[in-house]
């Protein structure tokens, strides 16, 4: 019978850039962290015509058909994407779409591509290391910026997110969405040169401050250094989308939550999600009672971190599972 690959990518928060000038032959790098219970999920199998069905199965399809025709492959498959990561939030959807896609077809077709082949391959991680490093292996990730030659953004560190931690999510209900594509271009293009001075500061705050507190599983001081970072990046970014934030919503319930005493409060990406750390089930749970908004327009979701990347299941025929096989985490450097 006919395999059947079921690839299952986790989103991702991803919490700042940490070098914007790239005065030292590498631009961007940045921090995030991988989550869990919202993800994209999808079966793949090989098929005489290309197919495709569910959320965001249209951009799967386009995945899917771009990989096997650069591949010099003749066939096709039928996708059936069972979820999806919301798209244009800030999580990460098209990059783990584009992986979870990249993956199938690799091992269907025994293309043995790793992960950042299949990046370069489908245009993703231009600009950030994080989405391919949590699709790998999940975690709090370090990317080490992108090349001046134009080589995709290595993972520099890796480490367990606490276990006992909780992130409180603050997501838009509404069509609102982050920059992306041509409009996320324009935004890079018109913005002023980053200065070197705080992309020195940044790099420092999180080799000094922020890698070793998650470490010592310190919260209170680990929140602080992603509060400062992303008030920095935040405070650049605020003339292409209104502010320190995008949504003015869930700006004022990140206000409201840093007027409480938390200090770990963002947005991820150009949002419009945002995030803030806890240290408990139970202060999360505490904070989103006092959060809870009365806009429909919101949604408040308590979250674990992910410690590892995607898993790919190999069935027989009409979806039977077997084989079920968690994939190895590599850093590549």
């Amino acid at each position: 019978m006919d395999q059947v690959i079921q690839v299952e990518a986790p989103a991702r928060l991803h919490l700042g850039f940490l070098d914007l000038h790239g005065g030292l032959g590498r631009r961007f790098g940045g921090i995030g962290v991988s989550l869990k219970e919202i993800s994209t999920r999808l079966h793949c199998s090989r098929s005489t015509e290309f197919s495709a069905k569910g959320p965001d199965s249209e951009r799967a399809l386009k995945y899917a058909q771009h990989l096997l025709g650069m591949m010099g492959q003749e066939g096709a498959v039928n996708i059936e994407v069972h979820q999806a990561i919301p798209p244009h939030a800030g999580l990460g959807s098209g990059t783990q779409l584009a992986l979870a896609v990249g993956t199938a077809v690799s091992h269907l077709y025994k293309l043995n591509l790793d992960p950042y082949e299949i990046a370069e391959k489908l245009a993703r991680g231009g600009r950030s290391g994080i989405g391919i490093g949590a699709f790998e292996q999940g975690g709090f990730l370090v990317d080490g910026g992108r090349g001046s030659d134009g080589s995709l953004a290595p993972i520099i560190a890796r480490h367990p997110f606490p276990e006992h931690w909780r992130i409180l999510l603050l997501m838009a209900r509404s069509s609102q969405e982050g920059l992306s594509g041509e409009a996320e271009r324009r935004a890079f293009g018109d913005l002023p040169e980053f200065p070197a001075s705080d992309a020195a500061h940044l790099c420092r705050l999180t080799l000094m401050h922020i890698l070793p507190s998650l470490l010592e599983s310190n919260l209170e001081r680990f929140a602080k250094g992603i509060g400062e970072l992303q008030d920095k990046i935040g405070d650049y970014f605020a003339p292409a989308q209104g502010g320190r934030f995008f949504h003015v919503k869930i700006t004022r319930l990140l206000k409201q939550a840093k007027q409480l005493g938390f200090q770990g409060v963002g947005q991820s990406s150009w949002g419009p999600t945002g995030f803030v750390l806890t240290d408990s089930e139970t202060q999360a749970h505490a904070l989103a009672k006092k959060l809870q908004p009365i806009d429909p327009d919101l949604d408040l979701r308590i979250i674990e971190a992910s410690n590892h990347g995607h898993q790919l299941t190999v069935g027989a025929g009409a979806g039977e599972e077997s084989n079920r096989q968690k994939k190895k985490t590599t850093t590549r450097t």
